[in-house]
């Protein structure tokens, strides 16, 4: 398994930035796909963003495409979630997540590892 660490959320204003981050560790990073999630309170768990390898391959929720970007930093272990022009709407604890095979999915239970969760809060 992979241990999955977050960090990175808070209190932003509508229309501000955060982005998140996601050490992991206990694998090489290129062998699992890996992918962000986020829970409201009273709501189901959601999908958020993937990314998975051979070939690079990246999906986003429609609710944040164009607004929020997935990458990765090998040499740290490290994914990255960069979230523009936010909105109340966005808040939520974000979970990532990492999936043993290389291909990214949407679906929460195809993934094997998850974070702690960090809050994100967007309100004036």
């Amino acid at each position: 398994q992979v241990q999955l660490v977050e960090s990175g959320g808070g209190l932003v204003q509508p229309g501000g930035s955060l982005r998140l981050s996601c050490a992991a560790s206990g694998r090489t990073f290129s062998t699992y796909a890996m992918g962000w999630f986020r829970q409201a309170p009273g709501k189901e768990r959601e999908f958020v963003a993937t990314i998975g390898w051979l070939p690079t391959r990246i999906i986003y929720a429609d609710s944040v495409k164009g607004r929020f970007t997935i990458s990765t930093d090998s040499a740290k272990n490290t994914v990255y979630l960069q979230m523009n022009s936010l909105r109340p709407e966005d808040t939520a604890v974000y979970f990532c997540a990492a999936r043993s095979v290389i291909w990214g999915s949407p679906e929460v239970s195809e993934y094997d590892s998850w974070g702690q969760g960090t809050q994100v809060t967007v309100s004036s």
